[in-house]
């Protein structure tokens, strides 16, 4: 149903084009909203109306007319005045307000059949039929952003969105959880991977800018058929889980990027645990000396380049090797080699992911 503030919108607007007061009455005589002072009209003689068969009635100077939402009886309008123009004015109020009615409710049912089609809540009978009633494409390329906000501000981060992509594009907002926001992008057919990343870096950035707010944004693959969309959705939620256990440091993933990272993620907990123990033995990753560690990163980051890594760091060539020596002590891994470089790394992601899990 319509609120309160859009139906006052509805008539004050009529009345000040036309100088026609207006009042909107519910079925038991209780007044709605109203331009004038409408004592006059007692609740008998509202629910009278409302139980009679006919369509209009007039008492006095004001006529009185019935509001129909798809057959069903929802709302009693009063247009005061004795002329005829009062009763056309009537009629266009009763009109305006049922296509309100038709609007609001078709933007209702379009968020309940999104929510219900990323949660596989609907049959493929049902997906087709809902979306022909709520002239919604089924043949066209999409794509699920989810924009996780880490704050309670998720309706400052819905209307920004709402700013942003608007539906007439065919693009929609929703949300299934408190933490989350959802944009279901609608993509012209040319649309590659640099129009995604960028769309998701232009959310970043305008979420950090206008809103304040500090969002990680995360999408899955381009479906071309409607029924598809909860795959992209399901491939969104993994790329947002596995940014932030892989990849902390940026704020944008995208599904089919995320490397071994999505492998890990997807391996039986005691496969990870036997792994583990197998690699670092009664060694605790978590106790490995930061400075170490973080010298080891960079060293990956460079390519396992030791003149480089060193000169990035600005520490002396030997200062580096030090430290990675100190850890093969530790490890029996020299990650000066390729295979034990692998090891280590494959072995960190590892550790990191059964952390999250515990967490």
């Amino acid at each position: 149903m319509i609120s309160t503030q859009v139906l006052t919108n509805c008539i004050e607007e009529l009345r000040s084009i036309t100088r026609v007061n207006l009042a909107v009455f519910d079925l038991n005589g209780a007044e709605v909203v109203s331009t004038f002072e409408c004592s006059e009209l007692s609740d008998g003689m509202i629910r009278s109306f409302a139980e009679s068969p006919a369509d209009s009635q007039v008492i006095g100077a004001d006529h009185l007319l019935k509001i129909v939402d798809e057959g069903e009886f929802v709302y009693i309008l009063v247009a005061r005045g004795a002329s005829d123009d009062a009763y056309m004015v009537g009629r266009i109020a009763v009109c305006q307000i049922q296509q309100l009615l038709t609007a609001y409710k078709e933007r209702f049912d379009r968020n309940n059949f999104f929510q219900n089609l990323l949660m596989d809540n609907l049959l493929l009978v049902d997906v087709y039929n809902r979306a022909k009633k709520l002239h919604i494409e089924v043949a066209v390329p999409r794509v699920v952003y989810i924009i996780e906000t880490q704050s309670e501000k998720d309706s400052a981060a819905t209307e920004l969105l709402k700013s942003m992509f608007s539906s007439q594009t065919g693009d929609f907002i929703t949300a299934v959880d408190e933490n989350n926001v959802i944009l279901i992008k609608t993509l012209e057919p040319n649309d590659g991977d640099a129009q995604l990343e960028q769309t998701a870096q232009t959310i970043v950035d305008m979420m950090s800018t206008e809103a304040m707010l500090n969002v990680r944004v995360a999408y899955g693959t381009v479906v071309q058929e409607l029924k598809d969309v909860s795959k992209s959705y399901k491939e969104a939620m993994m790329a947002l889980d596995v940014g932030k256990i892989f990849y902390v440091e940026k704020k944008v993933n995208a599904y089919g990027s995320l490397g071994i990272g999505r492998l890990i993620y997807q391996l039986p907990v005691n496969l990870c645990r036997i792994f583990i123990s197998e690699i670092f033995g009664d060694n605790d990753p978590g106790e490995f000396d930061e400075e170490i560690v973080s010298t080891v990163n960079k060293f990956f980051e460079n390519n396992l380049n030791v003149s480089e890594t060193s000169r990035q760091l600005f520490v002396h060539r030997n200062t580096l090797v030090y430290r990675i020596e100190k850890l093969e002590k530790s490890t029996g891994l020299d990650v000066r080699t390729f295979d034990d470089a692998l090891t280590f790394k494959i072995a960190m992601m590892v550790y990191n992911y059964m952390k999250y899990l515990d967490q």
